[in-house]
């Protein structure tokens, strides 16, 4: 069911002129850190649930809704936010799972194998998909797309496995729809207000 989500979310992003900076599947939910080089962001989103609900049931022989509600969706601030949004996405799969400190080791390993994640395709070529847009968040953090740019990724998505993993990067939402500087989210209401 996991691949087929990710090769239905290969082809939106194909159709409707996304660039997929990250993406982490979870049992429950996802999430994707998604660039909409056009205004598809709803389309898309309405053509990746519905095909998916459509191929889920039609595999698992079962009618009716998959998805509880509506996606949400939350304006980043690419100088800002955009590398902190990356990690707390790629440490899903750790933060949901109650570890004691002590298997700090057990997490890290976890992270560069879960398999329904962009992260292992950020710290080895190997496991790159082409779908993923690896290079932007790579500048960000500081690096290039090169080993140097890689290790580096590493390292900063795990030191933030040393945090306090109930700690949410959401606080500094605002609207519910915007996270970033003030004067990016001055921006970004005065266009909403016009």
């Amino acid at each position: 069911d996991r691949t087929v989500f990710l090769e239905i979310l290969a082809r939106g992003i194909d159709r409707f002129n996304w660039l997929c900076h990250a993406y982490c599947l979870m049992g429950n939910h996802y999430h994707l850190l998604i660039e909409t080089l056009d205004p598809t962001l709803s389309r898309g989103m309405r053509h990746l649930n519905g095909v998916y609900t459509q191929a889920f049931n039609r595999r698992h022989q079962r009618v009716g809704h998959l998805f509880q509600g509506r996606y949400k969706a939350i304006l980043i601030d690419v100088d800002s936010h955009l590398a902190e949004i990356s990690r707390y996405l790629h440490l899903n799969p750790v933060r949901v799972k109650k570890f004691s400190n002590q298997e700090i080791g057990f997490k890290k390993k976890l992270l560069s194998n879960y398999p329904w994640s962009s992260y292992p395709g950020y710290i080895s070529l190997r496991k790159r998909q082409a779908f993923v847009t690896y290079e932007v968040v790579l500048s960000v953090v500081g690096g290039k797309d090169d080993a140097r740019g890689r290790r580096g990724y590493r390292e900063f998505v795990l030191a933030g496995i040393a945090k306090d993993m109930n700690i949410t990067y959401w606080k500094d939402v605002r609207g519910q729809v915007v996270v970033g500087s003030d004067d990016f989210v001055s921006w970004i209401l005065e266009k909403v207000s016009k």
